[in-house]
């Protein structure tokens, strides 16, 4: 009982950093591993819990996805199919091949966070623009193969492309995220190692907190979310390049 309390609490406070700053797994899957879960094990079984923050954050995001439903239906199409491309990677070759790019891809990403938006600029052709599905569509892979703070790699791009506030993007990516992840969680759950037992009481956290997490976004003021995000990601980069490339 201890252990299975201990899980949502984990789960409650990795669903409010996951749709917050996207970090969600520096919260969860060491706790797994704590919990004695094998590292494979762990990661997929991480995966299918974090479906249910995207359900807390859908929940409890509704005044930034208002308007948005359209948006989120195209760009989820995208991110869901790249999710199921991943997933596919993963469960065939060796998850080493992004260990090496992930540090770089997350270290810029999260220096793009930082440069201060231009008022009224859209990049990447705009919300309908074939560059934005197609960086969208490359971070999902990512997403659903590897996965660290892919969340924020998804809020860099969502960034440069949007004209709209912080938590209105914030609010897409959580959506656009949990479809990638979704899709890899039902190729986890088909044919991966999944703990069920642990990833009950996380996903039930997860809802919690991924409910709870967007009114802390909310109330974020100005570009604050994004300088949180940009921090917490280069952060998570020098910890993986370190991790990456301390052998070679």
């Amino acid at each position: 009982m201890g252990e299975l309390l201990g899980l949502v609490v984990v789960g409650v406070v990795a669903g409010v950093v996951s749709t917050v700053v996207s970090l969600a797994s520096v919260v969860s899957y060491p706790a797994l591993l704590a919990f004695g879960l094998p590292p494979l094990s762990a990661n997929v079984t991480n995966t299918v819990a974090l479906l249910f923050t995207g359900m807390g954050a859908a929940a409890g995001s509704r005044p930034e996805l208002a308007g948005q439903t359209r948006l989120v239906g195209r760009l989820g199409l995208v991110t869901a199919l790249g999710g199921a491309a991943g997933a596919a990677l993963l469960l065939a070759t060796p998850p080493h091949t992004f260990e090496t790019v992930a540090p770089w891809l997350i270290g810029g990403a999260s220096l793009l966070l930082l440069r201060p938006p231009r008022p009224g600029h859209v990049g990447l052709g705009g919300p309908d623009g074939r560059a934005l599905r197609a960086a969208l569509f490359c971070v999902a892979v990512y997403v659903g193969y590897f996965g660290a703070a892919g969340g924020i790699l998804m809020f860099a791009v969502l960034a440069t492309a949007l004209d709209q506030a912080p938590a209105r993007v914030n609010a897409v990516k959580n959506m656009v995220s949990a479809l990638a992840n979704g899709v890899a969680a039902l190729g986890f759950a088909l044919f991966g190692p999944v703990r069920w037992s642990a990833a009950l009481p996380l996903a039930a956290g997860f809802l919690v907190g991924g409910w709870l997490g967007p009114g802390v976004a909310r109330r974020l003021p100005g570009q604050s979310l994004r300088i949180v995000a940009a921090v917490c990601g280069l952060a998570v980069a020098v910890k993986l390049g370190v991790d990456a490339y301390r052998g070679g």
